[in-house]
């Protein structure tokens, strides 16, 4: 497995994205509303406005993505980022490769200077809770109007 920088543009993450989006929209609970599927700005992706990263088998194929980008300051001396469009195909799961993508993320938000971390999530994905808090990522009130959440996290760092 390797995880390295793609561009949000470009066909291998439109195709990653769109294959995210479809499972999101399959599973979304039928009593909510549709899943809203909006791709990202590539503004949000580039130099230290975040970045937007690829994890590939063992073979070079992309198999999932991940992404942070900065949001605005929500008090003096906080340095906010968003992780967002974190997915990596079923067939991968199981392997630590979310945790992996996850610290990458991480450490690059560090890189870039931030102090904090948050995220949003569907109630409908626990795996995915269960990997957040075991990161140490804690329950926050709603810091956007995301449709497709129901849970918001943040983390110090």
């Amino acid at each position: 497995m390797r995880i390295r920088p793609g561009d949000v543009t470009s066909p291998e993450v439109h195709d990653l994205l769109s294959t995210y989006f479809a499972f999101r929209a399959e599973a979304f609970p039928e009593n909510d509303r549709d899943y809203a599927v909006t791709f990202p700005d590539p503004a949000s992706f580039t130099g230290t406005a975040g970045v937007f990263l690829v994890v590939e088998d063992d073979e070079g194929r992309a198999v999932g993505c991940g992404g942070i980008r900065m949001l605005a300051t929500p008090s003096e001396g906080t340095v906010r980022y968003e992780v967002k469009n974190v997915w990596l195909d079923p067939s991968t799961r199981g392997r630590g490769w979310a945790g992996d993508l996850m610290a990458d993320l991480e450490s690059r938000a560090r890189a870039f200077g931030a102090t904090e971390l948050v995220l949003d999530t569907h109630d409908s994905l626990t795996a995915a809770a269960r990997l957040y808090a075991r990161l140490g990522f804690e329950p926050t009130l709603p810091y956007n109007d995301n449709p497709n959440a129901t849970r918001w996290y943040r983390k110090d760092l």
